[in-house]
């Protein structure tokens, strides 16, 4: 349910009706937007009486919230959420560029990418210490020493860095980093969720291989039932019948979160399409829908990489694409 405050109400009228709706058994979340102040219930709202409720004379209008996902609703929050880390903004209107390898490998490796993505444009460093892969032979990360390095690499360039988190046993490891990423196939895992809800640091949720958007959503409001509202949601491709490209990468759902949900999106198309010359037209098409932002694999020697390498673009693919996105950017702008 959500309470629309009239435009006038002063603070004190407002944390009164506040502690009324506590004393309710309910959760009460603000949002405050240019024209109106929103009060979103959370809880067994059956026992509230809207008429009571809307004729209170600070309270403009009283409705229920149809979808499953609260505080993920832009009825709960009309106002786009942006999410700050460092310098970089995500949502909004603005538009963040993260790129870097799938895995971190050497100290020399991450290094040399930061330096060469953040010179073509690149707001956030990415970098996987941890690896999910779906042979137990494959090469699953350096771990710790992942992250470690990781920060070498955000000392030398400033850049922040997001990586991915496998278990919540592992979130003292990420005292110092950035974002935290969930990978596709940890999208339901709920007690992760759940314990990420319960930090402060923002986290990038990657839609699952076979998931809805609902169940985007409602993975989404897990991490936000516990108190975390920095989420930044991110396509990466689902899983259908065809086999010409890694994933297929679903676009569509990137104006659809965008009406349905404030939180900001971005698309991952070196995931979604497996192969390295079609991350570039789709780079290019998820700007042009809408993303607040695209994740990019970038390698400085992709026929070495440990991980991944047949996706990623190297140096100089990515500092050219970057400037094709730029342009595309202020295209649809006009």
């Amino acid at each position: 349910m959500i309470t629309v405050l009239k435009q006038g109400t002063s603070q004190a009228q407002m944390e009164h009706l506040i502690a009324w709706l506590k004393e309710q058994n309910l959760d009460v979340h603000v949002s405050r937007g240019q024209d109106y102040t929103i009060l979103g219930l959370i809880g067994d709202t059956s026992r509230i009486d809207m008429e009571l409720l809307g004729s209170l004379d600070i309270v403009e209008s009283v409705k229920r919230v149809s979808e499953p996902f609260k505080q993920c609703s832009r009825q709960f929050h009309p106002e786009d959420t942006v999410v700050s880390v460092g310098k970089a903004r995500i949502g909004g209107g603005h538009f963040c560029l993260i790129a870097g390898p799938c895995s971190v490998e050497t100290e020399e490796q991450i290094i040399e990418v930061a330096e060469k993505v953040k010179a073509a444009g690149a707001d956030i460093l990415r970098g996987g210490a941890f690896k999910p892969r779906t042979s137990p032979y494959d090469f699953q990360g350096l771990g710790a020493d992942g992250i470690s390095l990781l920060l070498e690499a955000k000392k030398a360039t400033g850049l922040p860095i997001v990586t991915e988190i496998m278990s919540a046993h592992y979130l003292d490891l990420f005292a110092d980093v950035d974002i935290i990423q969930v990978g596709a196939r940890n999208m339901q895992n709920f007690d992760l969720l759940k314990e990420l809800g319960k930090t402060d640091k923002p986290i990038l949720l990657k839609r699952g291989l076979a998931n809805t958007l609902k169940e985007f959503l409602m993975s989404a409001e897990y991490i936000m039932s516990e108190g975390n509202q920095n989420i930044i949601l991110c396509e990466r491709g689902i899983r259908t019948f065809d086999t010409y490209s890694r994933n297929t990468l679903d676009l569509t759902i990137v104006p659809m979160l965008h009406e349905l949900s404030h939180l900001p999106v971005i698309v991952d198309p070196s995931h979604a399409t497996g192969k390295v010359r079609l991350v570039p037209p789709m780079a290019l098409a998820a700007v042009a829908c809408g993303a607040d932002g695209v994740m990019v694999e970038v390698h400085n020697d992709p026929i070495r990489a440990l991980c991944d390498g047949a996706q990623s673009l190297r140096p100089e693919q990515f500092a050219s694409l970057a400037g094709k996105m730029r342009t595309v950017r202020k295209a649809v702008a006009q």
